[in-house]
């Protein structure tokens, strides 16, 4: 569906569950790729949906180390769609949170 996030993808749940930062970024991060992989395998080329996914995160009460988390997962996920699954689009390596 243009212009539809039509997945949106959680590390929200897992922070408020007690997990770090970094865990919640490492268990949201993990996911995505699994859901890609997924779209992938079912034939879907990677620059096809990736512009579309979301994603949402906690933002705790340390400032300085959610932004520094924020940061850390746009260019974790940039490499990771761009040299794991191969993206050519900019488009597809950002990562578009709430």
């Amino acid at each position: 569906v243009p212009s539809w996030n039509t997945i949106s993808i959680s590390g929200y749940h897992i922070r408020e569950a007690g997990s770090t930062a970094v865990q919640e970024l490492a268990f949201t991060l993990s996911n995505a790729r699994a859901y890609v992989r997924a779209a992938i395998e079912a034939g879907l080329e990677v620059d096809s949906f990736a512009p579309r996914l979301s994603f949402f995160f906690n933002a705790h009460n340390n400032l300085f180390e959610e932004v520094a988390k924020f940061r850390a997962a746009r260019r974790m996920w940039a490499r990771t769609v761009k040299e794991e699954f191969g993206s050519q689009n900019p488009k597809s390596q950002m990562l578009r949170f709430h």
